[in-house]
């Protein structure tokens, strides 16, 4: 390569670096900024630093945390707050890139849902309502609470919990939650829910039977079948006597 073309050839660099620095929304900017930046388009470090990227203690010398939803970056209150929920007041940091990006060319390319719960205080994270709105088929509207029992905040779906793997809701028991599990409390249940299943009638039958305790009934029981009886150790109890009969 003759010195004549690595001249021009360094020139040309330094040119495109100076361009690079003096004109970055220009030469290296993935997209226009959101209308509430506007203002922002022509002044690249407002918000990155060099060879770092955007960081998110530029994003907080503007928008206090305190203030978010709530007040404009000049302290006159929105006219309709953006949540019901102090959402950004209850994040454990301030990781505002980890969610936001103000330029269109990066917004076509982010994984809608990305939000990572881990940002949030352990006693908001679990409150989902307080930002989630409850779903409203016949399932969930019997549920209070309790989201992370089934769910994860990872996927909404998959859902983890399956009901038959526990006791089968056939025809015999096509009851509301609540009949079982009491003040929703899905960690616990009930067999005294319904007028058959008393204690007194509960406890004469397997007294007949010569089962003196009986205290986690889908230990054996797992569905309205009267033979489909397993006990403790894993035996199938229901067998010799659906041979006799």
């Amino acid at each position: 390569m003759s010195r004549t073309l690595k001249i021009i050839l360094a020139i040309n660099l330094v040119v495109l670096a100076i361009l690079t620095f003096a004109y970055a929304h220009l030469m290296v900017g993935p997209g226009k900024l959101i209308a509430g930046h506007k203002q922002l388009d022509t002044d690249c470090f407002a918000c990155h630093v060099s060879f770092r990227g955007a960081r998110s203690e530029k994003c907080v010398s503007c928008h206090k945390p305190s203030d978010i939803g709530r007040l404009t970056t000049t302290g006159i209150p929105l006219a309709k707050p953006l949540t019901s929920t102090p959402f950004h007041q209850e994040l454990i940091s301030q990781d505002c890139t980890s969610c936001h990006s103000d330029h269109a060319g990066v917004k076509r390319y982010q994984v809608h849902g990305s939000f990572n719960h881990a940002l949030l205080k352990k006693e908001t994270s679990d409150q989902c309502q307080a930002c989630h709105k409850s779903p409203s088929d016949s399932l969930h509207r019997q549920i209070t609470g309790n989201c992370a029992q089934c769910h994860t905040q990872n996927k909404w779906t998959p859902a983890t919990f399956n009901h038959d793997r526990y006791f089968l809701l056939d025809s015999d028991h096509n009851a509301s939650c609540v009949t079982c599990h009491v003040r929703n409390d899905y960690s616990r249940f009930t067999c005294y829910g319904c007028h058959e299943h008393t204690p007194s009638n509960i406890r004469r039958k397997h007294i007949e039977e010569g089962i003196s305790k009986f205290d986690n009934c889908v230990e054996c029981h797992r569905s309205s079948d009267e033979h489909d009886i397993k006990g403790r150790g894993g035996e199938d109890r229901g067998r010799e006597k659906r041979e006799n009969d």
